[in-house]
């Protein structure tokens, strides 16, 4: 398999976000502005390169009975050294994403990708497709996130573009985290038609 083409399928035709409809609850509830975007899809992306290696080096030792609860164990240590890491040196970043954080344990990307791609695959390939999921993913996260933000306050990425009064309140609160994923995704569909 080319690795090339492993990691354009998890930016374009599997993307995460906008195609498999994965890892909503991070995406809703992150994505109030671009920075908080792109943070949240850099430490999902940390966390499945470095998962799936592990998963990739050590899936002929772990007997099937156990296999999900490892892969857990595995996933969880690397959240775990990514959330003391941002503790220590991003703790505005750290604090703004707050719980989201430890919940990439649960993420259903990563043990999604685990299990379907990881575990059949060898490290090298499955360093691509993490690289490539997490890609996807922090695209995703940062486009909705700069979107939100432009429309609810006239900045992106922090830096006023329209005037202060600019901005509809609905985009930053939740409601219009759903509005924007949903002209996204119906984008992306489109795209995907023509």
């Amino acid at each position: 398999m080319n690795n090339f083409k492993v990691l354009m399928n998890g930016i374009v035709k599997e993307n995460p976000t906008f195609v498999l409809l994965l890892g909503m609850c991070p995406t809703l509830g992150t994505t109030s502005s671009a920075i908080n975007g792109m943070g949240m899809g850099l430490a999902t992306m940390f966390v499945l390169i470095c998962s799936n290696v592990v998963i990739s080096l050590i899936k002929n030792l772990v007997p099937d009975m156990v296999r999900i609860p490892i892969f857990v164990v595995v996933i969880a240590s690397f959240v775990t050294l990514l959330q003391m890491v941002m503790q220590a040196y991003v703790p505005g970043l750290y604090a703004t994403l707050g719980l989201f954080i430890p919940l990439i344990v649960v993420n259903c990307i990563l043990l999604g990708r685990a299990e379907a791609f990881a575990a059949k695959n060898n490290p090298l390939a499955s360093f691509f497709d993490g690289l490539g999921m997490g890609l996807g993913f922090t695209i995703a996260l940062t486009l909705l996130g700069g979107v939100r933000e432009f429309l609810g306050t006239g900045k992106l990425f922090n830096i006023a573009i329209m005037p202060e009064d600019y901005g509809m309140l609905i985009f930053v609160l939740a409601p219009g985290a759903f509005i924007v994923l949903g002209y996204l995704i119906a984008i992306v569909n489109r795209l995907k038609k023509a």
